[in-house]
């Protein structure tokens, strides 16, 4: 596939980026893709509903100083591009009259992804029996699973993009996620719980790496659980982090605040601690897109950089920010292949891809036996994070420790803290890792996300149980 399908050329390319910068400006960029998507979802035994659909368009950005003029279409025609491009030159006002670069094809420097048998493109009935499979899976677990819904996302994009300095360079980019939702009761009780897996891989995923029975499985034995789970304490406490999911706690209260354009608006709570220690020595975070078939993984950003490995948090130390073109710009730092948007409709913005906190030196059995009494966190519901580093979490499903042994499993879960109380406050890192996959939202752009972290014992934290903290 290539962008001459579209009626598009290096010629016309060029042309708008010339408009784009007509009116003067710093910078202009061309995003174009195309993308197709497939959902399934099955519920009450049977294939409820399955929908497919098509992104087509171009989006034109003009940078001029710290402003951002932006445009897209999905009109194609010439008419229609000249006017978008047109729109996102509304802003420039330096009149520096910058003319763009003869347009350079670059070929990518890797390909972290599975193109050989991605799975949109398998025949629907292979697609369906994943779901299929999956769902009866989780609802042969138990008799007591009532409710249970299992979905496949698959998604397939090509994207080109052009820029004043010359790039041109495309990319084609996978993606899947098989989600299973299953629901317990037991007649006093009403518990739900969800599993999924995938990433930028192909149909083989789902036999090597897990398979949809396993996925159904893991949803409803969690939900089982839940049926006699108890309402958690309240109070400070000790914490540990389960390995399986509790990345998403790093992504939010940790990755965040690295992104550099909350470091140049200065909204950021990190935004001038560059060099100082703001963790234990003990923690070492970073954000790596470069990681094969992963669900953030990119072979290039949203801008066309090549995207790389970016240590965050070093020893407790911070060394670096996710940057984009225009915070790289802004910051005088090295660009590093973090500028990601939603698709065509959005502007690309600072972002994290896989953010993980690396492997320390106990097991987690050592960091549970260390505790004589606190919770443990298994899965998570959601949370928040303000920009004061201030943040709360609910927990899914949790387990008490009491003198150093998993016992009751608890639901009622609140965490609450600052994010730098907690990395100055996480004791021990276990040895072992796990990965979260999610869907990030951010300044009204959503795009997916892995992040991955050991099993952590944190030394205190305030936790909310059934009544609350006030």
């Amino acid at each position: 596939m290539n962008i001459q399908d579209f009626g598009l050329d290096e010629t016309i390319l060029l042309r708008l980026l010339s408009i784009a910068l007509s009116q003067g400006g710093d910078f202009a960029d061309i995003y174009f893709q195309y993308g197709t998507s497939l959902s399934i979802k099955m519920e009450e035994d049977i294939i409820k509903n399955t929908s497919t659909s098509i992104l087509l368009g171009v989006g034109i950005r003009v940078i001029d100083g710290i402003q951002t003029g932006y445009a897209y279409t999905s009109d194609l025609s010439n008419e229609k591009l000249v006017d978008t491009a047109r729109n996102a030159a509304i802003i420039a006002k330096n009149q520096h009259n910058i003319s763009p670069k003869f347009l350079q094809l670059k070929n990518k420097s890797k390909n972290i992804y599975d193109l050989q048998s991605p799975v949109i493109k398998a025949e629907i009935s292979e697609q369906i029996n994943l779901v299929r499979d999956a769902y009866n899976s989780a609802k042969k677990y138990d008799n007591r699973i009532t409710k249970i819904t299992s979905s496949l996302a698959s998604s397939y994009d090509f994207i080109t993009i052009a820029n004043s300095e010359g790039l041109l360079i495309s990319d084609e980019r996978p993606q899947t996620r098989l989600m299973v939702a299953a629901t317990a009761e037991d007649g006093q009780n009403k518990t739900t719980a969800i599993a999924n897996n995938g990433g930028r891989a192909g149909m083989e995923f789902y036999k090597s790496v897990e398979t949809p029975e396993s996925i159904g499985k893991r949803a409803s034995q969690e939900a089982i659980i839940l049926l006699s789970a108890r309402n958690a304490p309240s109070g400070e406490l000790p914490v540990v982090l389960g390995s399986e999911e509790s990345g998403v706690m790093i992504h939010e209260a940790v990755g965040h605040p690295l992104e550099a354009d909350g470091i140049w608006q200065k909204t950021s709570v990190m935004w001038n601690k560059f060099g100082e220690v703001v963790a234990n020595p003990n923690v070492s975070i970073y954000d790596d897109p470069t990681i094969p078939n992963y669900r953030g993984s990119l072979n290039i950003d949203d801008e066309g950089c090549d995207t790389e490995n970016i240590m965050l948090i070093e020893k407790g130390k911070i060394v670096g920010f996710m940057n984009d073109y225009l915070s790289s710009k802004l910051l005088k730092h090295k660009r590093n292949g973090h500028g990601r948007r939603e698709s065509f409709q959005s502007i690309p913005i600072p972002r994290m891809s896989n953010t993980v906190l690396m492997q320390g030196e106990y097991s987690p059995q050592e960091i549970i036996e260390s505790t004589k009494y606190g919770i443990y966190a298994k899965s998570f519901q959601g949370g928040m994070v303000e920009g004061t580093g201030k943040f709360t979490f609910s927990l899914n499903l949790g387990y008490l420790i009491e003198n150093g042994k998993l016992t009751a499993p608890i639901k009622n879960v609140t965490l609450i803290g600052m994010n730098l109380d907690i990395l100055k406050n996480i004791e021990m890192v276990g040895n072992d890792m796990g990965f979260f996959l999610g869907t990030c939202g951010k300044q009204g752009q959503s795009v997916s996300v892995t992040s991955g972290t050991p099993t952590l014992k944190i030394s205190k934290m305030t936790v909310g149980g059934i009544n609350g903290i006030n």
